[in-house]
This record gives C-alpha cells, sequence and structure tokens, in this order.
C-alpha cells in the first residue's frame, strides 16, 4: 500500500463537550487551530450548524476571524458555509473582509444542505426550494469574489478582486458534478455520509472541466479520527462519539442519556449510526495512519480533511498531535 503524501486538514466542529458552556468549546477551536499549525497541518475548516446544542460553529466568519487572529500561518475556512441560507452578495462581503484582513489565508467551502432541521430553516427564513439556485448562487458569488459581477451596478466592498477560494462540499453526485462543470475543488463529507463517496468520486473526475481557479480535479475526502495512547482509549472515545450521533439521527436538540443511546445502537437505528460512521480511523497512532493511507489510496484523495472527534478538548489535541506524527 502506498503511503499518502498529500496534505493533512482539519474539520473542526467546534464540539461543546457535556458539561461545557459554549465559550468553552469556542477556546478549545483556538487551542486546536495553534496546535494544528505548530503541527504541519494544511487548512482547519468550520461548519455551519444551526439549533444544535453540541455544536458551536453556527457562525463560521465570526468564528474564522476570532481563529485567524490567534494563529499565524495556518489557512482557515469554511466547511462549509450552507449558500441557500444566505444572500451571496452578504458571504462575499464577509469573506472579503476576511482575506482582507488575513491574505492568503481564507477558503470558501459552499454546501447546499440547511445544516438544521425544518423549524431552524423556517426561524431562518429559508424556504423549502432555497436549493435549487444554489449552482447560479455559487456563480454570482463568485462574481463578487473576482471583481467581475454577475449583478449589474453591484460590486462587493470588501470581496471584489479578493479571488478567495471556493470549494464545493457535498455527499451525493449533485455537488460533484457541479464542481465538475464549475472546475472547482471538491470535497466529499464522508465522515459522516459515506455512500456515494465513490460513485461522486469518479462522476467529478470524469466531468471536469479546468478553470482559472483549477487546472485539474482537486478531491479532499473527509474521515473521522480518534488517535489515542491505547487501543481501549480509543474504543471508549468511539463509543462516545456513537452516543452522539444518536441524538442527531433521532433529530434530538439536546444530547440523548448514555443508557438510552446505548439502546438505539443495538436496534436498527444504531445500524444507521455505525454506517455513517463507516470512516473513523480509531486507535492508537500506527493504526490510525494505516487506515488513513488506505483510505487515501482508496478514494484517490489529493487532501485528507479530518475530524477529531474525542469527546473532551484535551483528546481532540493529543489525536491532532498523535495523527500528525504518525503520518509523518
Amino acid at each position: 500500500m502506498s503511503e499518502f503524501r498529500g496534505p493533512l486538514s482539519i474539520l473542526d466542529l467546534a464540539s461543546v463537550g457535556r458539561g461545557e458552556r459554549v465559550a468553552d468549546a469556542l477556546a478549545a477551536s483556538v487551542d486546536l487551530a495553534r496546535t494544528a499549525e505548530r503541527c504541519g497541518y494544511h487548512r482547519v475548516w468550520y461548519a455551519e450548524h444551526h439549533n444544535n446544542a453540541l455544536i458551536a460553529s453556527a457562525a463560521p466568519a465570526v468564528l474564522i476571524a476570532h481563529v485567524a487572529a490567534h494563529t499565524a500561518t495556518i489557512r482557515l475556512g469554511s466547511g462549509g458555509v450552507m449558500l441557500p441560507n444566505h444572500a451571496p452578495l452578504v458571504i462575499a462581503e464577509q469573506f472579503g473582509t476576511l482575506a482582507e484582513l488575513h491574505p492568503g489565508r481564507i477558503d470558501l467551502g459552499l454546501g447546499r444542505a440547511p445544516g438544521t432541521d425544518r423549524n431552524a430553516m423556517l426561524a431562518m427564513r429559508r424556504g423549502p426550494a432555497a436549493a435549487q439556485t444554489f449552482p447560479r448562487d455559487v456563480q454570482e458569488l463568485q462574481g463578487y469574489l473576482s471583481g467581475e459581477s454577475l449583478v449589474e451596478g453591484i460590486r462587493a466592498t470588501p470581496g471584489a478582486g479578493t479571488n478567495v477560494p471556493v470549494y464545493i462540499l457535498g455527499s451525493s453526485l449533485f455537488g460533484a458534478r457541479l464542481a465538475a462543470a464549475l472546475g472547482l475543488p471538491y470535497a466529499f463529507a464522508s465522515h459522516f455520509a459515506p455512500a456515494a463517496l465513490t460513485d461522486a468520486v469518479a462522476a467529478y473526475r470524469a466531468e471536469f472541466r479546468p478553470s482559472p481557479q483549477c487546472e485539474r480535479p482537486y478531491v479532499i475526502a473527509a474521515a473521522n479520527v480518534l488517535a489515542a495512547d491505547s487501543e481501549e482509549a480509543a474504543a471508549q472515545q468511539l463509543l462516545t462519539l456513537r452516543r452522539r450521533w444518536v441524538t442527531i439521527v433521532l433529530g434530538r436538540t439536546d444530547p440523548v442519556p448514555d443508557a438510552e443511546a446505548d439502546l438505539v445502537l443495538d436496534s436498527p437505528h444504531g445500524r444507521l449510526v455505525h454506517e455513517n460512521l463507516r470512516y473513523t480511523a480509531a486507535g492508537t497512532p500506527g493504526r490510525v495512519a494505516d487506515f488513513l493511507h488506505g483510505f487515501a489510496a482508496d478514494t484517490g484523495a489529493d487532501e485528507l480533511i479530518l475530524a477529531h472527534q474525542g469527546p473532551s478538548a484535551t483528546e481532540r489535541l493529543h489525536s491532532v498531535e498523535l495523527t500528525a506524527a504518525a503520518m509523518g
């Protein structure tokens, strides 16, 4: 098996642990980015989620600004902004501001999912048809960032001329084909929706059309990582992660008690949790590295983005360090 030598990056979900405040999770995100920068990771991305008590990254642009002010070189971006929740001009202005403040360090990953439940969609004034204009909205946003606006009389300030690199995120053939048609890098959410990974990557590579941003296909594949000093510690962290996922599968906004979660894990709903977390590397550093090298070889990924999913900030930081050392 060939070793993966591409960039390693991090998807930070700004997890709010049991008994923690949101402020604790946001402070931990700063520590994680600093550690990632020291360990040689390429970038850290933050995902837009709403109405979820376990995740504090509801406002990626704000979190990126805070973390960028406390780091020096690592790239930071959204993984992603859920564009149908926003006007393209507003996102161009937000990320244009970030690019002016931190030139050469800002990425803009875009998705079309709501990142939340139906009630929160309504609270955000997002209609059920919002995702239908996603391809056009991406191109409108690109126009604002390049300074070649597609909307007469409108110029993004800040934004115009920053050329913030755009990435398409997805978990289906739709995103893959859109990224290919627009000549943009494609990031697949295989850390929680693995089913279409192989088909989506194949379609993206087959249909890719070069663009000014990207001359050839570029695939970023996501995996969960729980690297620990012992197999026992990693197994316990994996159980905690699966319990957290029960909350998501059941559509709850608050954590499900462990005893109830364990019952669900032994039910048909539990099989869905196990399937969603198929691409999870859990174990000692050597075992994690073996998994990631194999995962990269199987997918042909140009870059891996890793969600370190330990239950505490300390465990996540340790996983970041162990993985970087093991991947060398």
